[in-house]
């Protein structure tokens, strides 16, 4: 039988098991109608490998939440950058997101060599940032990076469930699913929520 996990591992590790001092970046929430954006950086020992790192979409709660601790661990460097709402409206998402990397990247220690980072051209002088599409499912250290930043993200959420308990953030981390519109129709929206995102505006139109 083939080993479609040993594949995908190997396909990942072969951009950087060459290099020392190899960052990946990415970001959680950029979509999402309520919260912040998250970036994560990470730098991973040049021979550290583990096959169960990959996109933190296609993971459970528990496995990130376990990765999320041991990645933490055993980073050479890592940084994670928060861009709230308010500021995700008055940069937009896109470019939230890649002032986020910036931060990140420059907030490792040592300096990468080369910084690989998620679907993303950035620029940053004096540093080497390569895009990949799809780099979490390419890159170890792009993978680490996501599974920082969604459960750094996810965490955030949960907090703010407790908060603001009938939102049920808890359950849709603030994306734009018919249950979060609703029950922002009908509560109001909140200082967390995204006011350029249109089913924000709508709802600020419309005086629900």
């Amino acid at each position: 039988m083939i080993d479609k996990s040993r594949i995908l591992f190997d396909s990942q590790i072969r951009f950087e098991n060459k290099t020392k001092f190899i960052s990946g970046s990415d970001e959680a929430g950029r979509g999402a109608m309520a919260g912040p954006i998250v970036v994560a950086s990470v730098i991973l020992p040049n021979d550290y490998q583990n096959p169960l790192i990959r996109d933190s979409k296609k993971l459970s709660k528990k496995q990130r939440e376990l990765l999320f601790e041991e990645i933490k661990a055993i980073a050479i460097s890592y940084a994670i950058e928060i861009i709230d709402a308010s500021d995700v409206d008055i940069l937009n998402p896109k470019q939230a997101s890649r002032v986020g990397m910036v931060n990140s990247i420059m907030n490792l220690k040592p300096k990468p060599v080369v910084s690989l980072i998620d679907a993303e051209k950035i620029v940053i002088e004096n540093y080497n940032c390569l895009p990949f599409i799809k780099g979490d499912d390419l890159s170890q250290s792009i993978a680490a990076a996501s599974i920082l930043a969604k459960t750094t993200r996810d965490n955030i959420m949960i907090e703010y469930a407790k908060v603001y308990p009938e939102y049920n953030f808890d359950l849709h981390k603030g994306y734009c699913v018919k249950e979060h519109v609703e029950k922002t129709k009908k509560f109001g929206v909140l200082p967390i929520h995204r006011k350029s995102y249109k089913p924000i505006k709508d709802i600020l139109e419309n005086n629900f």
